[in-house]
């Protein structure tokens, strides 16, 4: 049997004869499903409720006439890859012209010569699948990019995946003034010995997933996870006026958060806020990350803290403490800085 019998064809014609006939013909060319509709809105009604790989279009009919059906097939989004043919009594080459333009695939005069019939059927079954393999292949590539796409939202931050994806790279840059937010887990060596490692990543997942939700709450950015440590900043890419206030009271949130994921879970957070240079490094393992003094300050504090509690430096608490509860811890060696005063913050105001 020929390819055609596999192929769904719509026939509209407002002549019955016109039925009997070119299925007589549709048969012998092995084109077994066909259904007919004898006027033009009968014709979308069916093409809204049913597939068709051709349409046979006749011209002349009543109420909604040939062209009229055919601009209405090529303004449907749905409809408009299906190949029409048009078929007219009249061979007229103003016409043949008007459906050309109109988007028509041919045009067939009657009455029906079988050989040509058999032809231009056998060409719009074959154009039809052909343009079917490449919707499927344009498909597949735009389903690739989107996952593509919806990686790198979860590899980078909102607004440096963005700009990946439209510029294809993404430039360092200096920020001012950027809040960072260092969460440090308590005693996870310890919480490692005796569980097994299934138990160890299943507890991780539960708590820095947690954070990523408290951290999306204050519109803030997720760095990384180093190990136990989770880095995360506000002013990034989300204009922050108060980028300091922001990791703070983010961090008193993943204090708290952390026993109501599991009792073993105990967290100390620092904070720290100032200047950074932000990019992408590396070259088949890409890695958003930012560099600067305020980093390691802010790293600094999340070991020198307590458990339950949000460290800073004195100058730092300058700048919060008329919203936040506090108490001096004392002092501390930092590197390149000597000996400064640090502050914890149990709560906000």
């Amino acid at each position: 049997m020929s390819e055609g019998d596999q192929s769904s064809l719509l026939v509209v014609d407002d002549e019955p004869f016109n039925h009997t006939l070119i299925k007589r013909l549709l048969d012998a060319e092995g084109y077994s499903d066909v259904s007919f509709a004898e006027n033009g809105r009968q014709a979308m009604d069916m093409l809204q409720k049913s597939k068709f790989d051709i349409v046979l279009l006749d011209i002349e009919m009543p109420e909604m006439n040939g062209f009229e059906v055919l601009e209405a097939i090529k303004a449907d989004l749905n409809n408009r890859h299906i190949p029409v043919i048009m078929i007219s009594g009249v061979e007229d080459t103003d016409s043949i012209a008007k459906c050309i333009e109109l988007g028509a695939e041919d045009y067939l005069s009657k009455p029906f010569n079988p050989t040509i019939l058999r032809a231009r059927l056998g060409a719009c079954v074959e154009k039809k699948r052909l343009r079917d393999q490449e919707k499927t292949h344009l498909d597949q590539i735009r389903n690739e990019k989107k996952k593509a796409d919806e990686l790198l939202t979860v590899i980078f931050p909102a607004g440096i995946a963005s700009e990946l994806k439209a510029t294809g790279k993404v430039l360092p840059r200096g920020y001012d003034n950027i809040g960072l937010l260092f969460c440090d887990i308590v005693g996870f060596t310890n919480y490692c010995s005796g569980r097994s490692a299934e138990e160890v990543v299943n507890g991780l997942q539960a708590l820095f997933t947690k954070f990523e939700e408290i951290t999306t709450k204050y519109r803030m950015e997720k760095i990384k996870t180093i190990g136990d440590e989770f880095m995360s900043a506000a002013g990034l890419t989300n204009p922050d006026y108060e980028p300091l206030l922001t990791v703070v009271k983010c961090g008193l949130e993943m204090a708290a958060a952390a026993p109501e994921v599991s009792p073993d879970w105990k967290v100390r957070v620092g904070v720290h806020s100032g200047p950074v240079v932000a990019g992408i490094v590396g070259d088949q393992k890409y890695q958003f990350d930012v560099w600067g003094d305020t980093v390691n300050v802010a790293a600094r504090m999340a070991g020198a803290g307590n458990p339950g509690a949000v460290t800073m430096t004195h100058e730092s608490w300058l700048d919060v403490e008329s919203e936040c509860l506090g108490k001096m811890l004392g002092k501390m060696d930092i590197k390149g800085k000597g000996e400064i005063d640090i502050v914890e913050c149990t709560g906000l105001l």
